[in-house]
């Protein structure tokens, strides 16, 4: 079980570093204010706030909301939730009048708007409830609502548990008159995208999506640039999600802060995201792929040289990806025009895409559990891959792809995780053993293409939506253009005892639960083990058997 969050944050605007409208951001509160034995608080957390930085703004603009990814010294991904709006701030200049000599100095007062943000640090990767949690919190300051801040605070971050991967759905609210559910997914190996892969395709389109893959998964460069933070964020996810089953071992910032460029000058390859007010500056950058996310284009250096994926797996994938996203095309120079073909919906054709990736790579990987050698000399068994052997078998020892592919920190993990004989399997294992009869299978009737991709489909969209059972969540908000209002108060100082007491009552219940029904287990075991022992014997005076519990 996991907490939904672990921490929860009050940033703002650092009036005391004000230079010209522009300044650093600062941690007003967070909460709990000790940190958790298994997991630290995250120091500089005021710079992801504000990607772009904090600047003050001569309108009010609408709350805004996106999330960042930090990853920890053990690798391990944290995801900062930020909701961010903007209080009055009365700003008063002075000039100085050099004609009358006594100087006379005259102030002139302007009003000003600071933003503020209210940030979640969490271990589990839910956007859509974070958002929902973050603006319930907003949403209970802007109308000043009887339920007090505190509690919902208090709520978050002690009282809601979330089971791992496979577990059951979960049915919360965090005390504003809210219902929300979480629905684990049922593998813990396998990337959720919702329909961040297939929004991906939408914005870049094919061909440029597949040079992209190939210049991640090739150890290449990545920038993103975009106007909307969030869309940054889901396009690293989702290009992340398609290197699947190998994963992504480099540096990885979907939301790089601008204090933070300096970064982008690392020789080592990285894969992140910046503001699209940074365009001019990330131009000068000579080995980095850049990805216009709003313009739809990639642009690709002249010293960068991108492999491509071999034939004919190319040509198959660029089919298979034509069929999902534009079915018509296949059809369009008939004679006779059939009837429109049925699109699925834009969750199923991220599945679909996501499907064909995990189809290339079992295809690529073809054969590589025999050139596998598990050594045991070593205090651990040590799990060796024959390289030369398994180009050699495929006849691509020249091939620049896959050799770099192989000689990547991602196949390395690869094989250290999947190696091993005895192991959990998930979808990937299954489409590798079956893949070859099935391909021989489409050889011979090429629209049996199609229908296996959307079967594999569906085993990912069940993987993410395991419970068929729709859940109506009830999320209470604003009144339109409630933001806009000309008298609004500021963010409270919230009540750190109030909320630490809420913290700990929630720990206790849940403790409780747990001792609870291990208690219960532990007496139910204790009763089999007492008639788990039986002796038969055989009594040959009445020739009756004797059953004996002991």
């Amino acid at each position: 079980m996991f907490r939904l969050a672990d921490y929860f944050i009050v940033a703002g605007y650092d009036h005391d570093k004000e230079q010209n409208g522009t300044s650093s951001g600062k941690i007003l509160q967070r909460f709990p204010e000790k940190d958790w034995d298994n997991c630290p608080f995250t120091l500089g957390i005021e710079l992801f706030g504000q990607p772009a930085g904090w600047c003050l703004s001569t309108t009010r603009q609408p709350p805004t909301f996106f999330v960042s990814v930090l990853t920890d010294i053990d690798a391990d991904r944290h995801y900062c939730a930020c909701l961010t709006f903007y209080e009055t701030v009365a700003m008063s200049s002075s000039r100085v009048d050099d004609d009358d000599e006594d100087s006379t100095v005259a102030l002139r007062q302007s009003t000003m708007y600071a933003p503020k943000s209210l940030v979640l640090i969490s271990r589990l990767c839910y956007f859509e409830t974070f958002r929902n949690c973050l603006s319930l919190i907003y949403t209970v300051f802007i109308e000043n609502q009887q339920c007090g801040v505190e509690t919902l605070i208090g709520n978050i971050l002690g009282c809601i548990l979330i089971p791992g991967p496979g577990g059951p759905q979960v049915r919360f609210t965090i005390g504003a008159g809210d219902r929300q559910a979480i629905q684990p997914p049922l593998s813990s190996t396998i990337p959720v995208t919702g329909t961040g892969v297939a929004m991906l395709f939408k914005q870049l389109g094919i061909r440029n999506v597949l040079e992209l893959f190939s210049a991640a998964i090739t150890d290449h460069k990545v920038l993103f640039h975009s106007q909307s933070f969030l869309r940054l964020t889901e396009a690293s996810q989702s290009l992340a999600a398609l290197m699947y089953p190998l994963k992504y071992s480099y540096v990885y910032i979907p939301l790089l802060p601008q204090s933070l460029s300096e970064v982008l000058c690392t020789p080592t390859p990285f894969m992140a995201g910046v503001h699209s007010s940074m365009k001019n500056e990330i131009n000068d950058l000579l080995d980095v792929i850049i990805v216009d996310l709003d313009g739809g284009s990639i642009y690709l250096p002249e010293c960068v040289i991108l492999p491509h994926i071999p034939d004919p797996i190319l040509s198959r994938v660029y089919t298979a990806l034509t069929m999902i996203l534009d079915p018509d095309l296949m059809m369009a120079d008939y004679a006779f025009q059939p009837p429109p073909l049925k699109v699925s919906n834009l969750v199923m054709q991220d599945k679909e895409i996501r499907a064909v990736f995990i189809r290339l790579w079992a295809e690529l990987f073809t054969g590589y559990r025999s050139c596998l050698t598990l050594i045991r000399i070593h205090p651990e068994p040590y799990i060796t891959f024959h390289k030369a052997k398994f180009l050699g078998h495929h006849n691509l020892m020249e091939d620049d792809f896959l050799t770099r592919i192989l000689d990547g920190m991602g196949f390395g993990s690869f094989v250290s995780e999947r190696g091993p004989p005895f192991r959990s399997c998930d979808i990937f294992d299954e489409v590798y053993a079956s893949l070859p009869e099935v391909l021989k299978d489409e050889r011979a009737n090429p629209d049996k293409m199609i229908e296996n991709i959307r079967e594999l489909a569906t085993q990912l969209f069940i993987n993410e939506n395991p419970n068929t059972q729709p859940y109506a969540q009830k999320i209470p908000r604003p009144p339109e253009g409630a933001y806009s209002r000309i008298h609004q108060p500021s963010f409270p100082i919230i009540d750190w005892i109030h909320v630490q007491e809420i913290i700990d009552e929630g720990l206790e219940k849940t403790s409780s639960k747990t001792n609870q029904r291990f208690s219960h287990q532990h007496y139910y075991q204790a009763r089999r083990l007492r008639w788990v022992v039986c002796v038969s014997t055989f009594s040959p005076m009445d020739g009756k058997m004797v059953l004996v519990g002991i």
